[in-house]
């Protein structure tokens, strides 16, 4: 492991981490890697005792409070709602000490969660890796082609930026106001390509298809690549067409399967390709008024093609 010869450098940190989720476990053995000496991880389920074994062997399990007690870097790698909470809970019991850098994965968050533990005169960052996680080692694998949303003070922002780039990834300076909408971005774009997945495999598999996800991986992979590099350029389909009877004909199928919630994400998702294909001019007006037709409650009430650059009629 590399932490033998990097243990020698100056700036090695003692690490706690708080919660050996998926997250935390990858991250604290990232860490590790780099240099750094994790001192103590909290585990409280099974799953997260096996991960932290795994990934951080002869890693104590200590109690909250011992961990922020034994370390100069506290990471908290816990789930957003419990976040505050936490750092409050820590404060109540002067456990944040001053100097002590406080990490946080949250990626809704920026350092004012961290509040508390500032007033205490521990240094608040904010480091979320844009990276779904396994918790297996091969997510180690996986860290030097990630990014990192870091929110900092500009005083410490180089602490936060270096802590990234020990862990073999690239930091991208998100600010405080919009941690919100950098985080709903990233789960639109990876949660919600989940259940499109999950929702058509079970359409495929409820006609019969024995193996949908052989069908699917080629196709949905493709599909990936290229709107990553070619951007809404890859459009293909009825919607981009402007094909109103197979998008009508995809919403017959569609109210005729017992499957709301997918009806309603098709419904949704082609109404969005079909106003962002008309302020693109992928689509002609009389086009794009027909596919929003096929695409409303009420037949023919797909309602005024919104002009070029518009954001489109309400829904």
């Amino acid at each position: 492991m590399a932490g033998a010869d990097a243990s020698r450098r100056p700036g090695r940190l003692g690490v706690g981490i708080v919660g050996a989720g998926r997250v935390g476990s990858v991250l604290g053995a990232a860490l590790r890697s780099a240099g750094h000496a994790v001192v103590g991880v909290s585990a409280v389920s099974e799953a997260s005792r096996e991960r932290a074994e795994s990934l951080l062997p002869g890693v104590p399990v200590l109690e909250v409070p011992d961990i922020v007690e034994r370390a100069e870097l506290v990471l908290l790698a816990v789930p957003d709602d419990a976040l505050p909470e936490l750092v409050e809970g820590l404060a109540r019991l002067d456990a944040w000490q001053a100097g002590q850098l406080v990490v946080h994965t949250s990626g809704r968050y920026g350092t004012s969660v961290l509040a508390p533990a500032r007033a205490a005169g521990a240094i608040p960052l904010a480091i979320h890796p844009a990276m779904t996680f396994t918790g297996m080692s091969l997510d180690l694998g996986r860290l030097p082609d990630s990014m990192f949303g870091i929110t900092a003070a500009s005083a410490v922002l180089p602490i936060a930026q270096a802590l990234v780039v020990e862990m073999g990834a690239e930091p991208v300076v998100i600010e405080e106001e919009s941690r919100a909408l950098y985080h709903a971005a990233l789960a639109h774009a990876s949660n919600h390509l989940v259940t499109i997945a999950a929702q058509s495999a079970q359409l495929l598999a409820d006609l019969g298809v024995q193996h949908p996800d052989r069908m699917l991986g080629p196709l949905m992979k493709a599909s990936l690549e290229n709107a990553l590099s070619s951007g809404e350029g890859a459009l293909t389909g009825p919607v981009a067409r402007g094909d109103a009877g197979t998008v009508r004909a995809h919403r017959a199928a569609l109210e005729a399967h017992d499957a709301p919630d997918t009806r309603q994400a098709y419904l949704g998702m082609a109404r969005a390709t079909a106003l962002r294909a008309l302020e693109r001019g992928l689509l002609s007006p009389g086009q794009g008024e027909a596919i929003l037709a096929a695409l409303a409650d009420l037949p023919g009430a797909g309602g005024p093609v919104p002009p070029h650059g518009a954001s489109g009629p309400p829904s």
